[in-house]
């Protein structure tokens, strides 16, 4: 995965809330079991009509709505514990997600994939929907290092919480397997010493 440390760029605003995993990647989407493409899918029956043609009204076919943060309502990821929500989104170009509750399970495989979720207040949420909705060129910045998000503009901020382990992983991109690998002497120095003679 990509090393993650500070991320400064503009946002897309996707106020509706008790997003599921089937919206963000629809059923009949997952026959396939690598990652790739699943971008051109995300939020499919929200981004496309029934001919296929994208649907002028949805903030990801309005050109002026661009970024690597997406901003959304309130209960982000319930639903299904299908980690190919997590494998669409990052494949579209998100790395963070904004909202102010979170699936536990979408959580866990948001960052399993290099996706970082910040769960704010509500109160800090409905003002950086705001924000961006009527600003589309409205800067965020978000510091994992800090644990900090904020609007360049004003300076409004708010902490995230985030695993320990998670976070470490994040910053140097790791996956749970090249976090193992990247203490294996560690490991192999612990059996070592436990071994009954």
């Amino acid at each position: 995965m990509e090393k993650f440390k500070t991320i400064t760029s503009t946002a897309v605003p996707l106020p509706a809330e008790n997003i599921d995993t089937d919206q963000i990647i629809p059923a009949r989407f997952l026959k396939a079991t690598d990652r790739e493409r699943f971008g051109d899918n995300l939020f499919r029956d929200w981004r496309y009509d029934e001919k296929d043609q994208p649907k002028g009204d949805f903030v990801l076919n309005d050109d002026k709505y661009q970024g690597s943060i997406l901003i959304a309502g309130k209960n982000f990821g319930s639903g299904s514990s299908r980690e190919h929500a997590a494998w669409a989104l990052v494949d579209y170009g998100f790395r963070v997600v904004v909202s102010s509750f979170f699936a536990d399970i979408f959580t866990n495989n948001a960052l399993n994939n290099g996706l970082l979720p910040v769960q704010v207040s509500g109160e800090f949420l409905s003002m950086i929907l705001e924000k961006t909705i009527s600003n589309p060129q409205e800067q965020v910045l978000v510091n994992l290092d800090d644990q900090e998000i904020k609007l360049l503009s004003s300076g409004a901020s708010a902490h995230f919480e985030i695993n320990s382990y998670k976070k470490q992983c994040l910053q140097n991109g790791y996956d749970n397997l090249d976090y193992l690998v990247n203490i294996l002497d560690k490991v192999t120095r612990y059996e070592e010493l436990t071994q009954k003679p």
